[in-house]
């Protein structure tokens, strides 16, 4: 995240200032940049890492090249406007419910970040994310 980023938010997608939205952004990428160098995947800093990008229109670069965000669970490649926002959330509300869904299970934390994202950034409902929680999982974990 850059403050070139910050800049460009759609002040629509956003129901919180747009300095706290971007310290908890930033807050959360360092944490995922943190547990990926030690060979463990945060879930949960990832699904609000994932979350605010989208929410921001932020590229991001992965395997060399500059990619577009993808809503948080959906996947949907669209840019994040308010009613895909609030789509995205309810989304994110019912499959947090489901607790037999592969993203659920097999991405502790994730579906729960991306709640806890939308509902205090877009719904304005609740506090910021709490990313001093661990829910990293050793990449051999995954395998």
């Amino acid at each position: 995240m850059v403050e070139h980023d910050l800049r460009r938010i759609r002040r629509e997608n956003l129901r919180v200032l747009v300095a706290e939205f971007g310290a908890v952004w930033a807050a959360a990428e360092d944490q995922a940049t943190t547990a990926a160098e030690a060979g463990v995947t945060d879930w949960f800093a990832g699904g609000v890492t994932r979350t605010c990008r989208w929410l921001a229109g932020a590229t991001y670069e992965s395997r060399g090249q500059r990619r577009l965000p993808v809503a948080p669970i959906t996947g949907r490649t669209s840019s994040a406007i308010e009613e895909l926002i609030e789509a995205e959330y309810i989304a994110a509300v019912i499959l947090a419910e489901d607790t037999t869904s592969p993203l659920v299970r097999g991405r502790p934390g994730y579906v729960e970040a991306v709640v806890a994202a939308l509902g205090w950034a877009w719904r304005h409902n609740g506090p910021a994310p709490r990313l001093d929680r661990s829910n990293a999982s050793s990449h051999r974990d995954q395998v």
